[in-house]
């Protein structure tokens, strides 16, 4: 489910007992909640009191008596805690759209940005995973396929690839799309056979499947969770183009942290840089985001050497935390300096890749680090934008350690050096300030596969200086909907299933200091 993110992650405690001192120190509230209740109501007063002070929206919250947090009731506590950020998410209104900044249309009334996490995905973006290691999507409503594999976990053991069709699963081939978006109904509409396939494959220890393969081999295969070390990097390759054009391909499918990315991306980009790539071609299109370290370093990778030293991107937070009134945070750190002067990021060169133009593959599951790092470049390159339109998240947050929990909600905003920023409909190809064109994505062929749709679009471009658009496939699911991985929440009848990380985290809290 969820989305994406610009990572600052607080690495504290946030345990309740701060949150129990009292309110924000925001005159936003004159009543503060009760210090008695079980562990679940004082954990809801901590949501509530975090997002009262450091929430980039806060000052359009209700009050603490009018918004009553403990009113969020479930036989689960995290999804009580989620209906609550749920709820506080849609009160602040984007007066470009009239609509909540955190709207998301694919779920009216569920936070786009905010949620809570079990410590799953933080553990994630640290580099290590527990699940089967492969992700799902529909290509047509009869034909459900892998998206992509993490090598060494168990699907990527089993010999599956991206572009593997999935016939059964736990011997049922009822496992088409059967879901209603946007007024369209597909098949009944229930969902039944997209929670059973959501099931087996995100909130199951074993999976059954029978896949046909690239090559029409059919393969079965039976998988158990395990935990593996994520490798960002999914395939990286260089073709060669017309015109002496050297194209270096690189599919990067998370921002973990700096220690589990960085030595992947670094050796890539050196072949780059050795064998004289003259394009660059980044494939995000199911990059959700992650730490903002990690795309900060991606940025220093790609941008020409001419920019070293110059203005990055700036970073904006509320008025609470820019004058220092954010107690809670404070109890916790110590004294700590939010001002825009000091969250000023400049480029600094890594490596010696000096190349004029990058392309950008990129989908509806495009989020947040990911979108950082393609706003950073745009004014500092030709940047080309290649696929369907982005998540659409120009903020971020830090994890907020609440007992058993962390809290992710926005608490930043980021603008590039030229001021460019708000992109809360995300970035749409070929639309005005997104040079590129407009595709779908071809889950039916590999990565790096020279056929395969978008990459293919970027060749063409690359040796004839046009772009050219494939017909819609008949029987197709609305773009909106593919453009959505199964396991998210959002949009596939699947609320509450699998949650996706999607953000800029601060891994590394700018200007704050611990006591």
């Amino acid at each position: 489910m969820k989305k994406i993110f610009y990572l600052a992650i607080i690495l504290s405690m946030g345990l309740i007992t701060a949150c129990k001192k009292g309110n924000s120190n925001n005159n936003h509230n004159l009543t503060g909640p009760s210090k008695v209740g079980t562990t679940l109501q004082l954990i809801q007063d901590s949501v509530y009191l975090y997002t009262d002070e450091d929430y980039l929206w806060f000052d359009q919250l209700p009050t603490y008596a009018a918004f009553q947090p403990r009113s969020f009731t479930n036989p689960d506590d995290k999804t009580a805690l989620q209906n609550e950020l749920n709820a506080l998410s849609q009160y602040a209104i984007n007066p470009a759209t009239s609509k909540p900044y955190e709207y998301y249309s694919n779920s009216p009334g569920e936070a786009k940005y905010s949620f809570i996490d079990d410590g799953t995905e933080t553990n994630a973006l640290n580099g290590t995973k527990g699940d089967f290691g492969f992700d799902a999507n529909y290509n047509l409503v009869n034909d459900l396929r892998i998206e992509y594999v993490y090598p060494g976990s168990p699907a990527g053991l089993a010999g599956l690839t991206r572009g593997c069709q999935i016939t059964s699963i736990n011997g049922s081939t009822s496992i088409s799309y059967d879901g209603v978006s946007n007024g369209v109904t597909y098949g009944t509409g229930t969902g039944t056979n997209l929670n059973f396939v959501s099931n087996a494959i995100y909130n199951s220890g074993t999976i059954a499947m029978t896949v046909t393969t690239l090559s029409g081999a059919t393969k079965t295969v039976n998988l158990t969770t395990a935990s593996y070390s994520v490798n960002p990097v999914l395939k990286d390759t260089i073709f060669t183009a017309a015109n002496s054009h050297k194209v270096g391909y690189i599919v990067f499918n998370s921002f973990v942290s700096d220690a589990a990315a960085n030595p992947q991306l670094d050796p890539v980009f050196a072949n780059f840089a050795a064998q004289g790539i003259t394009d660059l071609v980044v494939d995000l299109r199911y990059n959700g985001g992650g730490y903002v370290s990690t795309a900060e370093h991606l940025d220093n990778l790609i941008v020409p050497v001419a920019k070293s030293g110059t203005l990055m991107y700036n970073t904006f937070y509320n008025s609470n935390l820019v004058s220092g009134k954010d107690p809670l945070l404070i109890s916790q750190y110590g004294v700590n300096d939010f001002s825009v002067a000091g969250n000023a990021k400049n480029f600094g060169k890594q490596g010696t890749l000096n190349v004029p133009r990058v392309f950008f593959i990129i989908t509806g599951q495009t989020a947040s680090a990911s979108e950082l790092t393609i706003n950073n470049l745009r004014p500092e390159m030709d940047v080309q934008f290649v696929g369907s339109k982005s998540y659409g998240k120009p903020v971020g947050f830090f994890g907020i350690n609440i007992n058993k929990y962390i809290m992710y909600t926005p608490e930043f905003s980021v603008q590039n050096s030229a001021g460019q920023g708000g992109y809360y409909d995300g970035f749409t190809p070929g639309a005005t300030g997104y040079p590129g064109v407009d595709d779908i994505d071809d889950l039916t062929k590999n990565f790096g596969d020279p056929a395969e749709t978008l990459l293919a679009d970027i060749l063409k471009y690359v040796n004839t200086g046009t772009y050219s658009v494939h017909p819609q496939v008949i029987q197709s699911i609305d773009p909106a909907v593919r453009a959505l991985k199964l396991g998210t929440a959002h949009g596939l009848a699947l609320h509450g299933k699998s949650p996706k990380f999607i953000g800029m985290i601060q891994n590394k809290p700018l200007n704050l200091k611990k006591k």
